[in-house]
């Protein structure tokens, strides 16, 4: 048995869950699994009730992984919950729990479970957010809530880390989000553009991700407008690809693409992106 091996679990959106959220909590229990350590998953049986999910799903078409330990567990809503899973966890007697913090709707939910795990356990949060980008009612209450059990923060970008020490003086380092190395082998263009059924004569910016007002999308379609405006697409083969799900009413972006005349310049894949693809 390796010298020093951890028991970890990690608590987060994980299969069957989908997005980017997921993605990363199973890469990154794959790596402690590599690095010798015994690590497993803690997801949600109900992450968002279906009145506050702006999407069309919150779960993955894909196959669960079969090379993890995900156990579906937490209910975000529902306090009874909190203390049974909290239990459930105790008893499994991890070395070091990994916590993720996205959104305040999620301090109750997790902060309760961490406080009944005991004072024993390590407690290290991943924080992708600390200040929502759209803010309502209860959110500081909710973070400030959260935040007491955690014994120390990673972020993955400066702002966050500013953000964190605007409320709490506890210990955390800024450590940059990672490249990915989980979609598989890279293609050559031409095979890519014909899976994507582009016109390979053009080069290619995308924008990725689910869109919501804070995104700037509309910020890119002025900027296209004004680049149409200078004739850049003249001397310049290029084109704007959309790619990810609309959390929010599309209408006015597509007025948007409209008043602009900005159609000829966009490839909308305006759908929810599976890891596979």
């Amino acid at each position: 048995m390796q010298e020093n091996k951890l028991k970890v679990i990690i608590i987060g959106p994980a299969h069957p869950l989908r997005g980017g959220l997921a993605t990363y909590n199973e890469r990154l229990c794959r790596e402690w699994l590599l690095q010798g350590h015994d690590c497993s998953i803690i997801t949600f049986s109900l992450q968002y009730p279906g009145f506050l999910f702006p999407g069309t799903t919150q779960y993955s078409e894909e196959p669960a992984p079969k090379d993890l330990r995900i156990r579906v567990l937490l209910n975000s809503i529902n306090p009874i919950n909190w203390i049974l899973s909290a239990f459930r966890i105790r008893k499994m007697q991890a070395d070091l729990v990994i916590v993720r913090y996205w959104l305040p709707f999620m301090g109750p939910c997790l902060g309760s479970v961490l406080r009944l795990l005991g004072k024993k356990k390590k407690i290290i949060c991943i924080a992708d957010n600390i200040i929502p980008h759209e803010k309502r009612f209860m959110d500081d209450a909710f973070t400030r809530y959260f935040v007491k059990p955690i014994d120390g923060f990673i972020t993955m970008s400066e702002k966050v880390l500013d953000d964190f020490k605007t409320i709490q003086s506890k210990p955390a380092r800024y450590v940059p989000h990672p490249v990915y190395d989980t979609f598989g082998d890279a293609v050559d263009k031409k095979t890519a553009c014909q899976q994507l059924k582009l016109d390979d004569r053009f080069r290619y910016f995308l924008f990725f991700g689910f869109i919501r007002k804070y995104k700037g999308l509309d910020l890119l379609f002025e900027v296209i407008a004004q680049l149409k405006e200078q004739h850049f697409f003249e001397k310049y083969p290029v084109r704007f690809l959309i790619a990810g799900e609309f959390y929010e009413d599309r209408s006015s972006y597509d007025t948007l693409i409209q008043k602009l005349q900005i159609a000829d310049y966009l490839e909308m894949h305006t759908h929810f992106i599976n890891d596979s693809k």
